[in-house]
């Protein structure tokens, strides 16, 4: 199917959402890799991730890229030769970009599931959450506010900064798409402001820096 929603944030900077139902030949056919990623392709045992991998190739084709106008650094991130600022997500049948000429942006793309609950403790004072009304409101909640600091940590990328020690993400309700977020990490102050959408069981988050 063709791109499943585009979000125009700003003049600057554009949201990039693929669903993946095409059968892998598909996704296949007119993408061309680096000698880099056709091994990274190769490697993967799991049918689902090279389909993933190969519909964010697509979705760089939608931005107006290529496979060989990203680069990656030593933790993982990526970057465009151009300047513009990129983040790359995929979760089960959802994968997206975000890309951006103006300022440093994450994104993260995160199925809705119990599991959450049990996790929760690692990333976010859970006290926060008694006075939501049932267990489907809170598990919305805690992945809205996973998928900012792990939209945060994308942009942040350095070793050692943790999700529940460094990273705070402002309280806010459901109908404002929005909320802020601050980094506090070896003595410095990071602030930016994060967008979140639901949709068929998934949160979509993502993060613009100020």
């Amino acid at each position: 199917m063709p791109i499943y929603k585009t979000i125009t944030v700003s003049k600057t900077t554009v949201l990039y959402i693929w669903q993946v139902t095409e059968a892998e030949a598909w996704l296949n056919t007119g993408v061309i890799l680096t000698k880099h990623c056709q091994e990274r392709l190769f490697a993967m045992k799991s049918a689902l991730h090279r389909r993933a991998f190969l519909s964010i190739r697509h979705l760089f084709h939608a931005a107006g890229f290529e496979d060989k106008d990203v680069y990656y650094n030593d933790h993982g991130k990526p970057f465009l030769y151009d300047g513009r600022h990129i983040s790359i997500t995929h979760s089960n049948e959802f994968t997206a970009i975000i890309v951006s000429s103006a300022q440093e942006v994450g994104v993260d793309i995160e199925k809705q599931r119990d599991k959450i609950l049990r996790i929760a403790h690692k990333f976010t004072p859970l006290a926060a959450y008694r006075t939501l009304a049932n267990t489907e409101a809170i598990i919305r909640k805690l992945t809205i506010v996973w998928g900012a600091k792990e939209s945060l940590y994308k942009i942040y990328a350095q070793p050692g900064l943790s999700f529940l020690k460094h990273i705070d993400v402002q309280d806010f309700v459901f109908e404002d798409g929005s909320t802020e977020a601050d980094i506090h990490y070896q003595g410095q102050k990071t602030s930016y402001t994060i967008f979140f959408l639901e949709f068929e069981g998934f949160t979509c988050v993502y993060a613009l820096g100020k």
